[in-house]
């Protein structure tokens, strides 16, 4: 493994945000991220936050580098039991998946500190652990990817995604994105002999991540989970 990985997982650790100021931390972070890069306007308040924040299908995780939250993403759970999310919104076509009884997850509001990257710390790659062991651990059939043109390469090199969708226009957000789409299970087990961080890391401790499990929300589609972390 790439001992700029190594050390950056030694210095990191993954939470589950629920704290009200933890979530504000999260939400002026997506703000300084998009904002930096032109992705949305300018708002005094410094928050980026939208309704799908609060829905109950919803899980926000967060990394902390040498205790400060570096990056972030939220994520929602599509499956029989719920069937909202900011993605769904945007590329109501997935309905056909999922009213056939298959089940999703949707990562959105990925983001990362840019001093973080001045620092040359991979927490792209660690931050994308986070759908990754999500997938692993809700049993998920669909993992979904929505992006801006210039992030496609990478995804479909170490993540296995193909484009389904071409980019359309994306609430609050000034650039298109495009929907990327994977057979979870069939990809799984090709992407952690490529890249084996993104799955466990028990050396890590603090690399493990306690997902909640939203049996009111979701329901895998078919029983078992695998290991997550």
């Amino acid at each position: 493994m790439n001992p700029k990985v190594i050390e950056a997982l030694k210095r990191s650790r993954y939470k589950i945000i629920t704290d009200k100021d933890d979530l504000e931390k999260v939400y002026r972070l997506r703000y300084k991220c998009y904002h930096a890069e032109g992705a949305i306007s300018e708002d005094a308040s410094a928050i980026m936050s939208d309704a799908l924040d609060e829905a109950p299908n919803c899980v926000h995780v967060a990394i902390e580098l040498d205790g400060k939250i570096s990056a972030a993403m939220r994520l929602h759970l599509l499956s029989k039991l719920s069937l909202r999310s900011p993605t769904l919104n945007v590329f109501p076509e997935l309905l056909d998946h999922l009213e056939q009884g298959q089940t999703s997850l949707d990562p959105t509001r990925f983001v990362i500190d840019p001093a973080a990257r001045k620092m040359s710390v991979p927490l792209h790659f660690l931050a994308l652990r986070i759908p990754f062991l999500a997938a692993m651990f809700y049993d998920i059939d669909l993992a979904l990817a929505s992006v801006r043109t210039e992030h496609i390469p990478f995804y479909r090199r170490y993540l296995g995604y193909e484009l389904a969708i071409k980019a359309r226009s994306y609430p609050g957000l000034k650039k298109p994105l495009h929907l990327l789409t994977a057979n979870f299970r069939e990809q799984r087990d090709a992407v952690l002999a490529r890249t084996p961080v993104f799955g466990p890391m028990d050396r890590f401790p603090n690399a493990s991540i306690a997902f909640p499990v939203l049996s009111k929300v979701y329901v895998a589609s078919k029983e078992g989970r695998s290991k997550a972390a």
